[in-house]
């Protein structure tokens, strides 16, 4: 018999809509009941997780291509993503992991050839706004740190955030004394300058001074052991693209370059001069081979 009265199963359109209603109630934080309170946020988070299941399955089952497409449309139609974000910080930390979760898959995610996510991100860039100052915040760091990343696969929210003052900020975040803060944010930092590898090479040609003069003094030359190692693999990524090669010979031209190479061959550190050592060959290959074509 008890079978009998089990609950219907939500659909995705009715997940999405209680989602947002929730979410909506959590941002307004005008209930006073603290009991009352509790079971809507506990609600919230049920929810959060069916959002996970139907995208991910549930461990028998594979999703559902159409349930995945129908969510995704409804998502980003009723601007839940934006009011998630926005949440995130009032949630417990397990509630928080699901939704990057579910975030991430549906930056992913194809509705009849088309990526919706990109779509919306491309009408609402300001998302980033939110997300890259949580590097300050302590409590929600890591979590808008990873969803920022995920964000970036598009190249639009990239370019967006390469040209924003948020890229001067980066060099305070990947120096904030909690490691794994600042292990999240060099992390994001390298993505910005790598992934794509056009819109990259458009920002370095025409940030060249400044950022070069912020990215010697505050990494390179940092005393802090994983900056400077961090620093210097990254400098590698960047110059040894052969997009950037431009800017790779501009940089190999500078004598006050050359001398912060030149000081990591000898650093304290066996690995940085390594590193430093592959960086600076790479470098003088290229530009014989740039210089020979």
């Amino acid at each position: 018999m008890k079978g009998l009265f089990k609950s219907k199963p939500k659909t995705p359109v009715e997940l999405v809509q209680l989602t947002r209603e929730l979410l909506i109630y959590v941002d307004k934080n005008t209930e006073v009941r603290e009991r009352k309170r509790e079971e809507k946020i506990s609600e919230l988070s049920k929810l959060i997780l069916e959002l996970r299941t139907v995208l991910f399955g549930n461990g028998q089952n594979e999703p559902s291509s159409d349930a995945c497409a129908q969510l995704t449309q409804e998502f980003f139609k009723q601007d839940v993503f934006r009011l998630l974000i926005i949440s995130l910080p009032k949630l417990d930390l397990g509630t928080r992991q699901n939704a990057t979760h579910v975030i991430a898959n549906l930056q992913r995610q194809r509705v009849n050839c088309r990526f919706i996510a990109s779509e919306f991100m491309e009408n609402n860039l300001d998302i980033m706004d939110i997300l890259l100052p949580g590097y300050a915040n302590g409590d929600i760091a890591l979590t808008y740190g990873a969803i920022s990343r995920e964000c970036i696969r598009h190249q639009t929210v990239a370019r967006y955030v390469l040209e924003s003052e948020h890229m001067k900020k980066f060099f305070s975040y990947i120096q904030i004394p909690n490691f794994d803060i600042s292990s999240d944010a060099q992390a994001t930092f390298k993505e910005l300058l790598t992934r794509h590898k056009s819109t990259v090479a458009q920002f370095l040609s025409k940030n060249y001074d400044w950022f070069f003069q912020e990215y010697n003094s505050q990494l390179l030359e940092s005393t802090n052991y994983i900056t400077r190692r961090h620093a210097v693999k990254l400098l590698g990524d960047m110059l040894l693209e052969r997009s950037n090669s431009a800017v790779m010979v501009r940089y190999v031209s500078s004598l006050d370059n050359m001398r912060i190479l030149m000081n990591l061959f000898r650093d304290s550190k066996k690995t940085i001069q390594v590193d430093a050592f592959h960086v600076f060959k790479g470098m003088n290959n290229l530009k014989q081979t740039k210089l020979k074509s």
